[in-house]
């Protein structure tokens, strides 16, 4: 038995021969292509995830700016709001003092006409009250036509002259 008769030397040769036809065939030059190929693939897409990782950092740093440009315009808002509510409720105080301040010289002229009106009455009670005393002193005294016509005219004067 020599080297032929052994089995391990038949799988010896058919493995140079399937060797010897790969690379016959080039199917090494095929399997380092293609390994060129995926790798030139994955350099592809590791530059483009890079881009996108820039693009997206970009963006994240442009949101963060708008937001905190935002924040700032908020607190202007707010800062504004408190400003303009702080001049509504002093002019509101204002206003209301202008209306008190109405409404209490309103009261005091009613006041004042109810006073005049109470100090005209009392008036008008007391010509009333003189004037029928007087008739009534006149008619005693004064009897008769003459007399009528004497009280007649002294009540009118009595009473023209009291107003």
């Amino acid at each position: 038995m020599g080297f032929f008769g052994k089995a391990e030397s038949w799988v010896l040769v058919s493995f140079i021969l399937f060797v010897a036809l790969l690379v016959y065939l080039k199917v090494p030059a095929m399997a380092a292509k293609a390994l060129d190929a995926r790798a030139a693939k994955i350099a592809k897409e590791l530059d483009e995830a890079r881009k996108l990782r820039q693009e997206a950092q970009a963006l994240l740093d442009s949101y963060k700016s708008k937001r905190s440009d935002a924040e700032r315009e908020a607190a202007g808002i707010i800062a504004q709001a408190k400003s303009d509510a702080a001049e509504y409720a002093a002019e509101s105080r204002r206003k209301l003092g202008e209306a008190l301040e109405r409404r209490t010289k309103q009261a005091e002229q009613k006041i004042a006409q109810a006073e005049a009106a109470a100090i005209k009455d009392v008036r008008n009670a007391a010509i009333e009250l003189a004037a029928s005393a007087a008739q009534g002193l006149l008619a005693d005294t004064a009897k008769g036509a003459k007399g009528a016509e004497l009280i007649a005219t002294s009540i009118e004067a009595v009473r023209i002259r009291l107003n």
